[in-house]
């Protein structure tokens, strides 16, 4: 059922600019019909530069606009909750940017009132929907890596480019929340979201801007099931985004590299003549640009995955609750920070399985006694084992 859809896009920042230019250019029979912001100025600009009928800087307006059924959210984090609770009142389809709240406690606020009305909802993780990252996910769930053992995700860049994430209040944090985010989810996806997240160890800290925020952090996330998840931050990496994920099972890994290292270099003495890319800090020497920026980050196939759910009536691939989920990591990140110990992640409402089995691989015994650490091929063509003697315990190496 091809059903089009009428939007009600609130901000007109970079990300209302990338949602608007991801529906428009590959969703066409959904539209944006509304937008809003603060800003009568820029609001007014943003009309007129998608070819958007109406325009309010009055939020509630915009999400009651009889002609819409969809609500975007893509304004400051502070104003995520307003928004949620207003459009969940007017029984609009709601899709929120990340992260859902400045915490857990507004994300479980958001999450009760959206599925209290009954409305369709995603959270709108766009790093989670990236080619490499959804080919990626395809193989892990077909077993190429055996058991995820470990995922590494990492975002770095010279850092935001509005002045409200940089405040602590109205952002929730810092580098940490505000990729952070981004970070634990992908994660999640790979280790599996069905296991739980249950207790992080957490460094932070200012080391370059002026800020209350903390500009750099590092945290380690253990899972119910023994996986570890790290996630890497800062806003004061030179040269540009970095995104990079890594993946490590017992039978396989997996390296991505989305912004950087993608195949398109390119030298120039005098520029280009325009944008190369997000957070590129400069338009001459060697650059780095993205084909397609949006399908890249992942947006083409994050509101391919939203609306088609929506017109099925299925459940999308990010919900509210697993947005409910990341902040409570994040929650958890923030703790540890400044307990310097490991704290644990607080979850009031679980949704997943549970998964405490942390059986070793190598359990068949070999000639009756022994279990199998390791084996490798020679550089003559002989395989060694090492062995593990089950009674004794005794580590021993056997030449084949």
């Amino acid at each position: 059922m091809n059903t089009s859809h009428n939007i009600t896009m609130l901000g007109t920042g970079l990300i209302g600019m990338f949602y608007t230019l991801t529906l428009h250019r590959y969703r066409s029979r959904d539209t944006v019909k509304t937008v809003f912001s603060r800003s009568e100025e820029r609001v007014k600009k943003f009309a007129s530069d998608w070819n958007i009928p109406k325009w309010t800087t009055n939020m509630e307006e915009a999400i009651n606009d009889p002609d819409t059924d969809v609500v975007i959210i893509g304004i400051p984090n502070h104003l995520h909750k307003e928004a949620v609770l207003t459009a969940a009142k007017a029984k609009k389809a709601i899709l929120c940017t990340k992260p859902l709240g400045r915490n857990a406690a507004e994300a479980k606020e958001m999450l009760e009132a959206v599925e209290k009305a009954g409305v369709f909802q995603a959270y709108l993780e766009d790093l989670v929907y990236t080619p490499k990252t959804l080919k990626s996910l395809e193989s892990v769930k077909n077993g190429a890596l055996g058991k995820v053992l470990w995922v590494r995700s990492r975002e770095t860049h010279p850092g935001p480019h509005s002045a409200w994430f940089w405040d602590m209040d109205k952002a929730g944090g810092g580098a940490i929340i505000d990729m952070g985010c981004h970070c634990a989810e992908i994660v999640r996806n790979f280790i599996g979201k069905d296991v739980k997240p249950v207790e992080v160890m957490c460094w932070a800290d200012t080391l370059v801007h002026n800020i209350d925020a903390e500009d750099h952090g590092i945290a380690l996330i253990r899972f119910e099931n023994g996986s570890m998840g790290q996630i890497e931050v800062s806003w004061a990496f030179r040269g540009g985004m970095d995104l990079r994920d890594e993946v490590a099972g017992t039978e396989g890994t997996i390296w991505m590299d989305h912004f950087l290292r993608t195949g398109f270099q390119m030298f120039t003495n005098v520029g280009q003549g325009g944008y190369v890319a997000e957070k590129a800090e400069g338009d001459t020497g060697w650059l780095y640009p993205v084909g397609d920026e949006v399908n890249e980050l992942g947006y083409t196939h994050m509101f391919i995955d939203v609306f088609d759910a929506m017109d099925k009536g299925r459940i999308p691939m990010e919900t509210f609750y697993d947005g409910y989920v990341v902040n409570a990591v994040i929650d958890a990140c923030y703790k540890s920070s400044k307990s310097r110990v490991w704290e644990p992640v607080k979850l009031d409402i679980w949704r997943g399985g549970e998964h405490a089995d942390k059986d070793k691989t190598g359990k068949e015994l070999i000639d009756g006694k022994y279990t199998l650490v390791k084996k490798e091929k020679m550089p003559d063509g002989r395989t060694k084992q090492i062995l593990k003697d089950v009674k004794s315990g005794e580590i021993i190496e056997k030449i084949k």
